[in-house]
């Protein structure tokens, strides 16, 4: 009955629908591993964010290592904000408005130094391609609680005097005089004493999982899918080459029903007239 599923129209349509199956359950595990890195990403978030301060240890817990299960951990350092050596950063959009990230190296007594990003600041107006002003941070001795962050990759773009593409850390050592810590940087939590001003604080990140388990699931159904409409098509395929060949079956007639005898004598009231 099903002879033609052998032939090679019929084998290329299956070799298409197990190639189309296959791309949807590949893009289904992919949504599946991205899933698991944001699930990872919120894990982490949720263990680390909120947990107490760690006091800074030279050589433990700085910014000389970076340990992904260590991103956002507090960690409290003290020492003196380097002004003259302070840059911002271009293109960092907060809540879709486009700004800058300060970016401030604090010497510590060990004579290291660690990046302290201080917060967000819009674009300016009185200048086009720069903040029109950049609070200052506490002069003196100062304490900072900061969360851990790894350093961004080198940006192939240009940046004016006093400005970086991005959170390059190797890039911004070459721009001291003395040695940094530059294997992560810290995103400012608290400072004291507190700047007069402070740009606008980073906002805590999303634990949203976003949508990947359903947008996997729905890859994995359009794989089945494929399969089931490959069938359908064979079934119609069966049924027109049937009923070409004369060996559909046959369907034996409906059987009237009789009509009632109510229903007799209306039609016999109906024909008099009499109704």
């Amino acid at each position: 009955m099903y002879r033609f599923l052998v032939s090679a129209r019929w084998l290329g349509w299956l070799a298409m629908v197990i190639v189309l199956a296959a791309g949807c359950v590949g893009l289904g595990r992919w949504q599946l591993d991205r899933r698991e890195e944001v699930v990872q990403d919120i894990q982490r978030i949720e263990a680390n964010y909120d947990a107490p301060p760690a006091p800074y240890v030279p050589g433990t817990n700085g910014f000389d290592s970076y340990d992904p299960d260590r991103e956002w951990t507090p960690v409290t350092f003290t020492g003196t904000y380097d002004v003259a050596h302070q840059v911002v950063v271009r293109n960092r959009p907060l809540n879709g408005q486009p700004g800058y990230e300060v970016l401030t190296p604090l010497r510590l007594d060990d004579g290291t130094a660690v990046v302290i990003d201080r917060g967000w600041l819009p674009i300016g107006n009185a200048e086009a391609g720069r903040p029109d002003e950049v609070p200052a941070p506490p002069s003196g001795r100062v304490e900072v609680t900061a969360r851990t962050k790894a350093g961004e990759p080198a940006v192939n773009r240009g940046a004016p005097e006093g400005q970086v593409a991005s959170i390059d850390l190797p890039a911004l050592a070459d721009r001291l005089d003395y040695p940094l810590q530059d294997a992560a940087y810290g995103l400012l939590a608290l400072e004291r004493p507190a700047a007069a001003e402070t740009p606008v604080a980073a906002p805590k990140p999303s634990i949203d999982e976003g949508p990947h388990l359903s947008y996997s699931m729905q890859w994995f159904a359009f794989g089945v899918l494929a399969f089931v409409g490959l069938g359908y098509a064979a079934r119609q395929q069966r049924k027109g080459d049937a009923e070409q060949d004369g060996t559909a079956p046959r369907h034996p007639p409906r059987r009237r029903r009789r009509p009632s005898s109510e229903e007799e004598e209306d039609a016999i009231l109906d024909s008099q007239g009499i109704r």
